[in-house]
């Protein structure tokens, strides 16, 4: 009795299973972040974004691509890097409540690239569009551009790379071989970042209107689409979750 007193009280002390305030403190990030950079938009975009040879543009729009591009890639490389070095190299030897916690904290990351997916693959690139039917380009690095192609979309190809790499370095069900779903829904939305080039090549050299519907804007909308693979990652996630529920997790 005494040994399972201690047992109960150990259980008792140990983390849940889900960390909420990650759950939160994660989605706050994005929901405050893309709040604030929608704010700069509003403000500078029509104040200093109107004409790429004024001054003005150059002070709150370039240095803020080139602000951009260093810290995507520090954040890429240190995110990634972190994840892969801090790996657990016994992962298949785990405990099955361990294996469950990481599975929550696995969500957890699935849900920041949610976040991200809206924001860069929705909400900024339905807005581009109505930002180019109402504003005539005189650059291919527009104000636009420059938070949809440039920020949001390296973002949610950072978070997601993230999420894929701790489950493939802490979850047992991710061992083998590369999962087909978690590629398409990671790997699919990132080809959207290369695609840009054949947009912005397309609209210099045949003037389009800036129509969704047009066939220069099929491959936004075909990786974009891709992003429905985490339903896949949604299915593993389920099977192995219930096989662990199956298991004394004390």
């Amino acid at each position: 009795m005494a040994a399972t007193t201690e047992s109960v009280k150990t259980d008792a002390a140990e983390a849940p299973l889900l960390n909420i305030r990650n759950l939160v403190l994660g989605s706050l990030v994005y929901v405050l972040f893309y709040g604030w950079v929608r704010w700069y938009e509003g403000v500078y975009g029509w104040s200093a974004g109107l004409d790429s040879f004024a001054p003005e543009f150059e002070t709150y729009w370039m240095n803020f691509l080139y602000i951009e591009f260093v810290l995507e890639v520090s954040t890429a490389g240190i995110l990634w890097g972190y994840i892969w070095k801090s790996r657990d190299r016994k992962v298949m030897s785990i405990t099955p409540r361990e294996e469950l916690r990481r599975h929550f904290t696995h969500w957890v990351w699935l849900v920041c690239y949610a976040w991200a997916i809206y924001y860069g693959a929705s909400y900024f690139t339905e807005q581009d569009g109505t930002w180019h039917q109402t504003i005539v380009r005189d650059t291919d690095f527009t104000p636009s551009h420059i938070i949809e192609f440039y920020l949001s979309y390296p973002i949610y190809i950072i978070t997601g790379g993230a999420a894929f790499l701790y489950a493939k370095t802490r979850l047992p069900a991710y061992q083998k071989g590369l999962p087909l779903q978690y590629l398409v829904s990671v790997v699919g939305p990132f080809m959207i970042l290369p695609n840009v080039g054949l947009n912005e090549w397309g609209h210099t050299f045949w003037f389009m209107e800036e129509l969704f519907v047009a066939p220069l804007h099929y491959g936004f909308v075909f990786f974009g689409w891709a992003a429905l693979g985490v339903l896949g990652v949604v299915n593993i996630e389920v099977q192995s979750i219930s096989k662990l529920l199956k298991k004394d997790l004390a």
